[in-house]
């Protein structure tokens, strides 16, 4: 699948599930401690659930306990960052840079050596295993 402009919301909503559309789709969150990937480390890598793009590597997975699927260095050119007040906050939001779709926000609390902690839906990407 290509660029978010060529697909439509109906197409949108034929592929992915009303979960993976509210959260891609609608810039939703799922639950804490509540996706698949939460507490996965297996050796692989992770794919935007909406196109396929390649977004990050499992030896960037690391266990935060913050409730989502954690990251400290994505992909190079994978990730469109864009400021985000909602709620009342000051964050970053991650978004696919191949099609748009919402993945998370990035923090600046990680504790690995890049500082950084993606912290990432379940219900937006896709686990491949090496």
């Amino acid at each position: 699948m290509a660029d978010s402009n060529q697909v439509s919301e109906e197409q949108w909503k034929e592929k992915l599930s009303e979960k993976e559309f509210h959260v891609l789709r609608e810039k939703g969150t799922e639950p804490p401690h509540s996706g698949k990937y939460n507490t996965h480390f297996e050796g692989g890598k992770y794919k935007c659930r909406g196109c396929g793009e390649l977004l990050f590597d499992s030896q960037s997975k690391f266990e935060s306990n913050c409730g989502w699927p954690s990251f400290d260095s994505s992909v190079e050119g994978s990730i469109e960052y864009i400021k985000d007040s909602k709620f009342g906050m000051q964050r970053i939001e991650i978004l696919c840079s191949n099609c748009g779709g919402h993945i998370g926000h990035i923090f600046d609390d990680g504790p690995t050596e890049t500082g950084k902690r993606y912290c990432v839906n379940s219900l937006s990407i896709d686990f491949k295993n090496k």
